[in-house]
């Protein structure tokens, strides 16, 4: 038998074809490969173990239904061990190696802004999921937790109205710390009070004798705690210790997102004021689903889930109905559908993203601290994060790619 060029050349073509038909038939059979960048240890393993579970959970929920796009899921955990050099080195493994459709993690700014540039240099698709300073403009990352509009904005003139005028401000000493004190001083002055002082810790401090008799000498109407990470509860037990908490109160935006209200005594942290989007006590039917769901996975006794877990458990499911919108795990497919602004019902409540600046809208409360579980007292709803947006617009802006800090 022979060929002539023509002949060979269709024949040629249609085993390519019949190549790729098949490649494409055993790629699509493959898992979709997600990351999870989490510290199951080291000093901020008090947050990333909860986020660790809450992602598991979802990612098995979306596998018992089927998976994506008629794949399986495959959920890939790297300890980072709150280490800077090990999120970067597995940001990349992630993004080179396994391929990942989507990197979801990070606890600290510090953490998230050592991985944010991997990402976005290997093309990778990025979801943090730990309410945060604000201000993070970037197409290839969406940002599911709080910023300072949705919380310190709230818990500020609630605190002072209950309490005061005068607060005197105790942070970690890192991005989060450094900027979120900004944001309380200027709604702290903007509703007529004053800051006493701000004091920043590293993250390993545990001796905090000589802040408190500052701040007894100070004599503010409360204190503001952004203080983050196990080493840092210290803090509330020398405080409690000094007898502080019976004369001067206290609010945070980060406490409790690791579970310090049941590592501490309910005599040691009673009547502290927090702002979050999501608490166990919000009512509504997803949540009554998805604690029993948690519950059952996890076992009855799971301390609490917290505002950290939900962000991981909704990032997930923001990401899932966009690739149920795009057909495609394919990042900038992916990015357009986010971009329609893709709306959940979840457990916290609805919760939307804002397309011109890739955060959420979505419910915040406040709560009190009573005897290690939080009651909630006032609700707002449908809070979108203005603070990025005054300064943040990737429809008008797609190449703006950088974090803008609050300057009073």
């Amino acid at each position: 038998m022979s060929f002539n060029r023509r002949q060979f050349l269709t024949s040629a073509a249609a085993v390519s074809a019949a190549s790729l038909l098949s490649f494409e038939g055993a790629s699509a059979a493959d898992p979709i490969a997600v990351a999870s960048l989490l510290d199951l240890s080291g000093g901020l393993d008090i947050y990333g173990k909860p986020m660790i579970d809450a992602m598991t959970l979802a990612v098995e929920e979306a596998n018992a239904a089927g998976g994506l796009l008629g794949r399986q899921i495959k959920l890939i955990n790297y300890d980072t061990q709150s280490s800077m050099q090990l999120y970067t080195q597995f940001a990349q493994q992630a993004a080179l190696k396994d391929k990942v459709a989507v990197a979801m993690g990070g606890i600290t700014s510090a953490s998230r802004e050592v991985i944010r540039p991997v990402f976005d240099r290997f093309k990778t698709l990025y979801f943090y999921n730990t309410q945060y300073e604000g201000g993070v403009c970037d197409r290839d990352q969406f940002e599911t937790g709080v910023t300072p509009a949705q919380t310190v904005e709230k818990l500020v003139p609630f605190a002072m109205k209950k309490w005061g005028k005068k607060v005197y401000v105790v942070a970690a000493d890192y991005n989060y710390g450094q900027i979120t004190s900004q944001w309380v001083k200027k709604y702290t002055l903007e509703n007529g009070g004053s800051v006493s002082a701000i004091e920043f810790f590293p993250l390993d401090v545990t001796n905090f004798s000589s802040t408190i008799a500052k701040i007894q000498a100070a004599k503010p109407d409360f204190v503001w705690s952004a203080l983050v990470g196990g080493a840092h509860i210290s803090f509330y037990r020398q405080w409690a210790a000094a007898g502080m908490n019976k004369s001067i109160p206290m609010a945070s935006t980060t406490f409790g997102v690791g579970n310090e209200q049941i590592v501490l005594s309910p005599s040691e942290c009673n009547g502290m004021l927090v702002c979050y989007n999501y608490f166990e006590s919000v009512k509504n039917a997803a949540n009554t689903a998805f604690l029993a769901a948690f519950h059952k996975r996890f076992g009855a006794d799971y301390p609490n889930v917290t505002e950290l877990a939900m962000g991981s458990y909704q990032g997930f499911k923001l990401w899932a109905e966009a690739v149920k919108k795009a057909q495609s795990v394919d990042r900038m497919k992916v990015i357009e559908a986010l971009e329609t602004g893709i709306s959940i019902d979840a457990p916290s409540g609805k919760v939307t993203i804002d397309p011109p600046t890739h955060h959420c809208i979505l419910d915040v409360h406040i709560a009190e601290v009573k005897d290690k579980k939080f009651n909630l007292l006032e609700d707002f709803a449908q809070q979108k994060p203005s603070d990025t947006a005054a300064v943040c617009n990737l429809i008008k802006n797609p190449t703006d790619n950088q974090q803008y800090v609050i300057k009073i």
